[in-house]
């Protein structure tokens, strides 16, 4: 069977905030200049939303400038932000709240709202397929499309019906070829594409190395009485160690509704850690257990996060195409927010786009499209990220404590504007040290009630995958999780991962790693912090993984 083929001006792979936003923006500016643009978009989700998992406060400067009448146009934000508040957890009873004199300028929420990013990706989709953009859910972008030239000029969409075995099954469909003019990748942080255009076309040579967190959140439902919509919590300290930074975040959002989280930097060095399990015991604190105690978990999800910011972008521009959104890494981790920043590089990218299509025939396209990095530069997202160039590094270089106190004083003081720039150029996964150097980690059980185990919270995500595919998390070496990682490392997979996708198991040979990937919500941390990067994850058959509610 022959793959089959579309052509389409622009191909947009990710249907999340960037890449709604940018098939929006191009449709849109295309229609009032009447101007036939045609703008497809796949998502590898069930469904658009379906694998969207984000705190999630929204800032709407990017927002305002897409749709200015979102309001009337009943996009779901209807939670706005009453109240922030910051604590220090001191230990598993005592915290401190911090006066909001001393909170970072970036991390006040005024004017913003609490949401489900994912319904508010379902709502942009709506907004874009009533102005003609093309969307496609369930299909996985699985290779990129090259010309004789090496310029990118589209994707192709995975086989279905492929056996574990590799063989062809009866229900055997070739996957399809989108061909585009341009093609814009908005898959998110870590998106296995985008992580090959980097590494084709150099694009990080002048960058910092990308740092990353994994980000842990569950849903409940609590008591009425204890329900404060618009009440916006943050803070850090227990149960994570001086060696471990991060933060967790509580929203009250609306039907008595909260969120709860945990981000855990990557960059940690203990083999030992389990972000997972550091979150479920986390939540019997005090500050949590309260309000979480007499309520129910509705679900659950991970995700990894690209929080280098402006040091780690690479460039976004290359032969055929662009970079955008988490794709390239444009969250402001400052701000702990990547949804308006995601948009607007969407925007930016659409209207370059869009300029290249109306004054350029066809055979005199050009290659890459240096007026985005220009329009990048001269952007409010640009100015955005530069003032919080070194909130990560410093938080890296100093721990949590110091680093709290510098990022303070060039926020509030300086609002980022001191003249020298931090830089971390040690990857997150070159930070880990031997299990032997590192005391271990003796976790509660939990209680079922407040904590949960991993296979209880995997059942919440709704994941699935058609089980009989070849696997999507791919070992470069199958020696190396026995012979380097469990030796050097007792195997850190079986802790990094949230999902439970990694065990080592006792077999006559002696031990080996098994990868329950049915269970993968596709967070690609192990494909960040595998300490002998020996994991690529690739995508799996479309509509596989998490089918995430109101996340």
């Amino acid at each position: 069977m022959e793959r089959e083929s579309m052509e389409f001006d622009v191909v947009i792979v990710g249907a999340g905030p960037a890449g709604l936003s940018a098939a929006y923006h191009l449709k849109k500016l295309a229609n009032d200049k009447q101007q036939d643009i045609s703008v497809c978009v796949l998502e590898k989700g069930s469904e658009v939303g379906a694998h969207i998992l984000s705190g999630a406060i929204l800032e709407t400067t990017a927002l305002d400038e897409l749709i200015p009448d979102w309001q009337e146009k009943g996009a779901p934000l209807t939670t706005p932000v009453t109240e922030d508040e910051l604590y220090l957890l001191k230990d598993q009873q005592r915290a401190t709240k911090v006066p909001g004199w001393a909170i970072p300028a970036p991390m006040h929420n005024d004017g913003n709202y609490i949401v489900s990013l994912g319904n508010v990706c379902r709502w942009l989709a709506t907004q874009a397929e009533a102005i003609g953009v093309e969307i496609f859910p369930g299909f996985a972008a699985a290779e990129i499309a090259y010309d004789d030239n090496g310029r990118v000029k589209g994707v192709y969409t995975g086989d279905m019906g492929i056996g574990k075995d590799g063989e062809q099954k009866d229900s055997y469909m070739p996957g399809m070829a989108l061909y585009g003019k341009y093609t814009l990748f908005a898959e998110g942080c870590r998106g296995h594409l985008g992580k090959q255009l980097i590494s084709q076309f150099k694009l990080d040579e002048n960058s910092d190395p990308q740092h990353y967190g994994i980000g842990i959140k569950e849903l409940w439902e609590i008591d009425p009485a204890l329900h404060k919509p618009g009440l916006v919590v943050h803070g850090s300290g227990w149960p994570l160690d001086n060696d471990t930074t991060g933060g967790f975040f509580l929203y009250h959002a609306d039907n008595n509704q909260v969120v709860v989280g945990l981000i855990v930097d990557l960059n940690y060095s203990n083999p030992h850690i389990s972000p997972f399990d550091e979150f479920q015991q986390m939540k019997h604190h005090p500050l949590f257990a309260d309000v979480l105690s007499t309520g129910k978990r509705l679900s659950y999800g991970a995700r990894a996060i690209a929080k280098g910011g402006l040091n780690a972008l690479p460039d976004m521009a290359f032969p055929g195409g662009l970079l955008i959104g988490c794709d390239a890494g444009t969250l402001n981790f400052a701000k702990i927010k990547g949804t308006h920043t995601a948009m607007k590089s969407g925007m930016i990218a659409a209207e370059n786009v869009l300029n290249a299509l109306i004054q350029n025939e066809q055979e005199n396209l050009p290659d890459t499209l240096t007026g985005f990095t220009d329009a990048f530069r001269d952007s409010w997202l640009h100015k955005e990220l530069h003032a919080s160039r070194n909130f990560g590094p410093a938080m890296h270089k100093f721990g949590p404590i110091m680093g709290g106190a510098y990022n303070w004083i060039e926020q509030n003081l300086f609002k980022g504007r001191l003249p020298w720039t931090l830089h971390d150029t040690k990857p997150d996964y070159a930070q880990m040290k031997p299990a032997s150097e590192c005391p271990e980690k003796h976790y509660p059980k939990p209680d079922g009630k407040l904590s949960f185990d991993k296979l209880s919270s995997v059942y919440l995500s709704n994941t699935n995958h058609e089980e009989d595919q070849p696997s999507h998390l791919r070992l470069l070496d199958p020696a190396i999780p026995v012979k380097v990682n469990l030796t050097k490392y007792n195997e850190p997979a079986q802790r990094y991962c949230p999902a439970g996708v990694y065990e080592i198991v006792e077999a006559e040979s002696g031990p080996q790693l098994q990868i329950n990937a049915q269970n993968c919500v596709h967070c690609k941390t192990c494909d960040i912090k595998d300490p002998s990067q020996n994991i690529c994850w690739v995508p799996p058959e479309g509509t596989g993984g998490p089918n995430y509610p109101n996340m």
